[in-house]
C-alpha cells in the first residue's frame, strides 16, 4: 500500500493510503488518477490536487447546484463547466423543470474514466436526453456561443494548469454575457482560509459586473484548509434575499431529496467570516 500526497499547498497538505490503484493516466491536459481510500471510498486526484471523494462528494455538488437553481426559482437552461466526474450534472437533472443541461468539459478523459470509476458520482446522469454535453474549452465556450442560460455552474479545478483561465476577468465578463435576465453564476472558489487571494481576485472582478455579488460556503472535509467558498454573482439583486419560506416551498415542490442541502443551510451559507468579509471590502453580509 502506498500513500497519495496532496501538493497544494507548501508547507502543509494531506496524505490518502492508496489501498487499491484503479486507473493512472496522463492525458491530454492533465495527470490524472483514481484510487480507492478505506475511509473516503473512490478518490479522484488531477495533477497532484484531490478533486472529489465519494465519501463527501455530494455537499460540495449539493450546495453548488440547489443554491442557484432554487434561488433563481424558474431555472430552464444550466450551463455546467467543468463537472467531467459527472456529480453536478446527477444534481442539476435531479430539478424537472430544468429543459436543457448544457456541460462543457475540457478533458474528455475525464469523463471516459470516471464514468467507469466513479459510476457513483453520475448515477446515470451522462444518459440524460436533456444534457448537450461538449468537450471543449470553458472559456472558448462562454466567449463564443450564442445560448443564454438561466444558471451557470463553473465547476473547476484550481487556479492552476487547465483550469487557471476559469478565474481570468474575461470568463466572468463572457459568463455574464451568457445569462438570461435574472440569470445567476456560482464557481468554486477555493478555501478562504488558505486561499484568500483569490477571493480577493474574484471579488474585485464581480464588482461591477453584476447587480448583486457575493460568497457563500460549506466545509467539505476533502478540500483541507477550513470552509470552503463559492462566488455568486446574480443578475437579480432579489435572488440572494429569497425568504425562508419561498425556499422551503420551492424545495418540497422539487421533490428532490439530500443528504446536505435544506432552506436553512441555503440561507446561513450565505453568512461570511469577518476575514472574509475584511478582504473583500464589504461592510457585512448584505
Amino acid at each position: 500500500m502506498t500513500d497519495y500526497q496532496e501538493t497544494l499547498y507548501a508547507g502543509y497538505g494531506q496524505r490518502f493510503a492508496i489501498d487499491r490503484m484503479l486507473h493512472e493516466v496522463r492525458t491530454e491536459h492533465q495527470h490524472l488518477v483514481i484510487f480507492e481510500n478505506a475511509r473516503m471510498g473512490r478518490v479522484m486526484a488531477l495533477d497532484g490536487v484531490i478533486q472529489t471523494t465519494e465519501a463527501d462528494e455530494f455537499i460540495y455538488h449539493e450546495i453548488l447546484t440547489h443554491v442557484p437553481i432554487l434561488a433563481h426559482g424558474r431555472a430552464r437552461r444550466v450551463l455546467i463547466i467543468g463537472g467531467g466526474d459527472g456529480g453536478m450534472l446527477r444534481e442539476v437533472a435531479k430539478h424537472r423543470e430544468v429543459e436543457h443541461i448544457t456541460m462543457v468539459e475540457i478533458d474528455g478523459t475525464v469523463v471516459q474514466m470516471c464514468k467507469e470509476f466513479l459510476p457513483n458520482h453520475s448515477r446515470g446522469a451522462f444518459d440524460d436526453p436533456r444534457l448537450n454535453l461538449v468537450i471543449d474549452d470553458g472559456m472558448r465556450f462562454v466567449a463564443t456561443t450564442e445560448e443564454r442560460f438561466d444558471v451557470i455552474i463553473s465547476d473547476s479545478t484550481d487556479p492552476i494548469g487547465p483550469g487557471e483561465v476559469l478565474f481570468s476577468e474575461n470568463f466572468y465578463q463572457a459568463c455574464r454575457r451568457c445569462l438570461n435576465e435574472g440569470g445567476i453564476l456560482v464557481t468554486q472558489n477555493g478555501t478562504p482560509f488558505m486561499q484568500l487571494g483569490e477571493v480577493q481576485t474574484t471579488a474585485q472582478r464581480m464588482n461591477g459586473l453584476f447587480a448583486d455579488w457575493h460568497f457563500y460556503q460549506a466545509a467539505v472535509p476533502t478540500y483541507i484548509g477550513g470552509a470552503m467558498a463559492f462566488a455568486w454573482g446574480a443578475c437579480d439583486s432579489a435572488s440572494r434575499r429569497v425568504p425562508l419560506d419561498v425556499l422551503r416551498q420551492r424545495f418540497a415542490g422539487s421533490g428532490i431529496v439530500t443528504r446536505y442541502y435544506n432552506p436553512e443551510i441555503h440561507l446561513g451559507a450565505f453568512a461570511l467570516p469577518q476575514y472574509v468579509l475584511q478582504a473583500i471590502n464589504k461592510p457585512g453580509n448584505v
